[in-house]
């Protein structure tokens, strides 16, 4: 069976990291400022997470949630894992997954805005999360080394990578073999046109 060659969207990738970044250091800034997309604890109900959980958590890294969907449907981690949250945000996701995995277990978590890593931060320190480490990267570069993780989870963030296929090649050559992949994430049904694809104003709108 053949199967269609992924396309690549021809953007400058410097302006689209630059145009991403902005909208989410505004999230984590400012979250009530309203977005074009929802926020905070409503969507973090909606996409499944059990109030009791998100109770759990400081209100500001619950505030400037912005996943789009809930990698923990897939199942809960296992205590002593060792993690790597790719896109970690305002790290709603990352402390979540450092108490399931207990201080046996490691969450690297990475992400390219400094004001959501430091969000993520200042979360874990407040909860005694010694077991999280935030690294500055990009889901194509993962500063991670290989055969790391026994868990790799992302929350709405390889939609907003242009090349995919470079996005799954890192997630694979730090998962250790026979480690799981869990992803909330937007998919299409439909062959998105190459010149949206090419349309930075749509990526970061």
């Amino acid at each position: 069976m053949n199967v269609p060659a992924l396309g690549v969207a021809h953007v400058d990738r410097t302006e689209l990291r630059r145009a991403i970044a902005e909208k989410y250091r505004d999230v984590a800034i400012n979250p009530e400022l309203g977005f074009h997309f929802h926020t905070g604890r409503p969507l973090a109900i909606m996409l499944g997470y059990p109030s009791a959980v998100i109770d759990r958590l400081p209100e500001a890294n619950v505030a400037s949630f912005a996943g789009t969907g809930n990698p923990f449907l897939f199942g809960d981690l296992r205590e002593g894992e060792r993690v790597v949250d790719v896109g970690c945000g305002a790290g709603l996701d990352t402390l979540i997954a450092a108490q399931q995995v207990g201080q046996s277990g490691q969450v690297i978590s990475v992400d390219m805005t400094a004001e959501m890593r430091d969000k993520t931060e200042r979360g874990a320190r407040i909860m005694g999360q010694s077991n999280v480490e935030v690294r500055e990267g990009f889901a194509e570069a993962l500063p991670v080394a290989d055969d790391f993780a026994d868990v790799i989870i992302s929350n709405g963030v390889v939609n907003l990578c242009p090349d995919k296929r470079a996005v799954f090649g890192e997630m694979l050559r730090v998962l250790k073999p026979g480690g799981r992949i869990q992803i909330g994430d937007i998919l299409v049904h439909k062959e998105v046109p190459q010149d949206s694809k090419d349309d930075i104003a749509l990526w970061s709108g």
